[in-house]
């Protein structure tokens, strides 16, 4: 019923409706259903933000409004195979042995807490309610007394309310199954389990409600577990405008605040991003070393290559402002954007270096060679580095399906060339002056210039 309503809300972006009654990724039974909503071609549709996290969105706002039903929409995941759908997950664990009745309430404190904070949303639990349960309880001593075995009792309760293979037969061509199992209306209710009679070791049909009671009770369809703890499993997304690596922060700070005896750990995609986080340093750190390696190789010289790439913070700072001021994340295209930025800003630098080595070669000072060198280089700079950031114009106003990557790794690299540019022309010539001051050593070889005649 759902289904058709919010493809009539949604009719221009929801292509259709598949609709499974009875499975859910989070458990089975008759109070569970999932439901697939492929989205036409974007297109096609006509909202003005009519991307995936904005229709789940939406429909998380319809179907909080539910009373008597418990509903999410979810994305798949970003890896398949890595958990049921996109975002964190993260498994609450019993290590203190402190009861399944604690460890939900630590679940429902985490659930209200996490609700509260402005770096998380969609949060939400994976694990099935508690549901109704027909409890049955055989007395065993008057069962045997009536000349029952608990295999006869077992067996009827299995075979009238589960079922039971008989054998197979031929039907046009194929070979079917033979279920034993009773009619529906006659398992329904719990007067259908003590109304069913078994024979005895003489042949007498014994009642069930001789010698058992049946009642409803209340209690969880499974019992789940985690690394050899009972677990319970919570999920949900990063704020609009928040990281991952921010999200999975504040759902372990708010873990900490827990009772004793509940611990947590991550799966999924959460997991793997836990194990491979906290390297972007070293990647920044490793594509520098490179760079100045390659630097010093070429003139020659270790200080030298310090004036080329103190720019460099001067394009991270670029970077970090841009996407800063457009309510971007440090995500990981955004991080992929600095390792540009690298080679970007290091390439206004080489052009007045190599320009101020070369002069100083001819025997001018390091003052004189750096100043004929900034006039020589400020126009071919300027070119450059305006024809790369208006070619970053497309990326920066992008829109459609991947507009979100293009833009932020559009936004990042536009931003630090833009800041690499307007202040390294002024600072580049400082800095060599500096080094060649200050740090001496002897003085830069020039480049190669390559061997053989060009036509």
């Amino acid at each position: 019923k759902y289904g058709r309503v919010e493809y009539s809300r949604h009719g221009e972006e929801v292509e259709r409706v598949v609709v499974v009654r009875g499975f859910s990724f989070f458990g089975q039974g008759q109070n569970n259903a999932i439901m697939f909503t492929p989205l036409t071609d974007w297109s096609e549709r006509g909202a003005a933000d009519s991307s995936a996290e904005a229709l789940v969105g939406q429909a998380m706002g319809t179907f909080m409004g539910l009373d008597n039903a418990l509903a999410f929409a979810i994305q798949p995941p970003a890896i398949q195979s890595l958990g049921q759908a996109s975002g964190f997950t993260m498994k609450l664990q019993d290590r203190g042995g402190v009861g399944r009745e604690a460890l939900t309430d630590a679940r429902n404190q985490l659930l209200g807490m996490a609700s509260q904070s402005p770096l998380l949303a969609n949060i939400r639990p994976e694990d099935q309610p508690p549901a109704p349960q027909l409890h049955v309880e055989v007395d065993r001593v008057q069962a045997r007394a009536m000349g029952l075995s608990m295999t006869d009792v077992n067996n009827a309760l299995s075979i009238n309310f589960g079922s039971a293979y008989a054998n197979d037969f031929n039907r046009q061509g194929r070979v079917l199954q033979v279920l034993v199992q009773a009619d529906a209306p006659h398992r329904m209710e719990p007067e259908d389990v003590l109304s069913l009679r078994i024979p005895n070791d003489q042949g007498a049909l014994v009642p069930f409600s001789s010698f058992a009671t049946a009642e409803w009770t209340a209690g969880p369809p499974s019992l789940g577990r985690y690394n050899g703890y009972p677990a319970m499993t919570v999920s949900g997304t990063a704020a609009p405008g928040e990281s991952s690596g921010a999200a999975l922060d504040e759902m372990e700070r708010i873990a900490s605040q827990l009772p004793d005896g509940i611990g947590f750990e991550w799966t999924g995609i959460s997991y793997e991003e836990k194990q491979a986080g906290g390297q972007i340093g070293l990647l920044l750190g490793l594509s520098v070393v490179i760079v100045f390696l390659v630097l010093a190789a070429l003139y020659e010289s270790w200080s030298v290559p310090f004036s080329v790439l103190l720019i460099v913070p001067m394009g991270v700072l670029g970077a970090v402002i841009f996407t800063m001021l457009r309510g971007l994340s440090a995500d990981i295209y955004f991080n992929v954007g600095l390792i540009t930025i690298i080679g970007l800003a290091a390439k206004n630098a080489i052009l007045i270096v190599e320009f101020a080595i070369e002069e100083e070669a001819e025997g001018k000072s390091p003052l004189e060679a750096v100043k004929a060198a900034a006039r020589l280089r400020l126009r071919p700079i300027i070119m450059t580095s305006l024809a790369f950031i208006l070619g970053m114009v497309p990326l920066v106003l992008s829109s459609g399906a991947g507009a979100a990557s293009r833009i932020a790794v559009g936004t990042g690299v536009m931003g630090g060339m833009i800041a690499a540019t307007a202040i390294g022309i002024f600072v580049i010539p400082l800095l060599y002056l500096l080094v060649r001051t200050k740090l001496g050593g002897r003085k830069p070889t020039p480049p190669a210039e390559p061997e053989g005649d060009i036509a």
